[in-house]
């Protein structure tokens, strides 16, 4: 069996700590693995639903179990599984990837993430505001407002709002309040989820929004690029810009699903 192969299926009794050299040089190759499984499925177990390979358990990429919080989620990453053709194009498996991301990356650093997006509490996309043309101003109101209305009721954050790229200090309680609210998240999934939304969106604001069904995924996608739909309408759309954003979308929507999911 290739160590590829290895990677992925739980050895019973196996021991072997991972490579992290040979991880590095497997990402780097160009060629996608090929399918060596039939079928993907799931099974139950004490710490969730773990995926399965032709009824072998799986792993991560660290060699950590493969498991999910909940058969929705599990049900979600055994199909992404399933629908992998003569090769294993992670590009093709985005819920796949966060569950990874999750288990691997933010479970055992989860104070470390929370710190990384308290960070936006202080620059978050919806308080720098433009000052013209009339039409983007309205636009901006128009969808950062009701966000900015929603989190002083929720976590009685005020934000305050600067014109242009200038950064505008936010009141230490609302940086207080928001960073709160990050912290609150304890599943490493939904924390994963969560940056994701943030990263994507420069937005700790629209991120929690979504987190807590205040916002739609498409509306939250819509008021993170008020200012690059101004600017397709002015100055016509770009093939490369809209590429872009089509893979970034694929993203943001997988991490809106997995909070959704779990």
């Amino acid at each position: 069996m290739s160590d590829l192969t290895n990677d992925w299926l739980g050895e019973p009794g196996g021991s072997e700590r991972p490579d992290p050299m040979r991880s590095a040089r497997g990402h780097a190759k160009p060629a996608l693995p090929k399918r060596f499984y039939k079928e993907a499925g799931f099974a139950e177990g004490a710490d969730g639903f773990r995926l399965t390979l032709d009824g072998r358990p799986a792993n991560t990429p660290a060699r950590n179990p493969l498991s999910l919080p909940t058969r929705a989620l599990a049900e979600k990453v055994a199909a992404e599984w399933a629908a992998q053709e003569m090769a294993i194009d992670p590009a093709r498996m985005p819920l796949t990837r966060l569950a990874n991301t999750s288990i691997d990356g933010v479970a055992p650093r989860h104070a470390a993430v929370v710190e990384d997006l308290c960070a936006y509490a202080g620059t978050d996309l919806v308080a720098y505001r433009a000052g013209d043309p009339e039409r983007l101003v309205s636009a901006q109101a128009a969808a950062w407002d009701p966000i900015l209305d929603w989190a002083r009721e929720t976590f009685g954050a005020r934000v305050i709002l600067s014109e242009g790229v200038m950064h505008v200090e936010q009141p230490p309680d609302t940086v207080r309040a928001l960073s709160e609210a990050v912290a609150a998240v304890e599943s490493p999934f939904r924390l994963a989820g969560l940056h994701t939304l943030t990263t994507l969106t420069g937005s700790l604001l629209i991120a929690l929004a979504v987190l807590r069904g205040r916002l739609t995924p498409a509306e939250a996608w819509d008021a993170a690029h008020v200012d690059e739909t101004y600017q397709a309408a002015v100055w016509g759309r770009d093939s490369e810009a809209e590429a872009r954003l089509a893979i970034r979308r694929v993203e943001f929507e997988a991490a809106a699903e997995l909070i959704a999911s779990v």
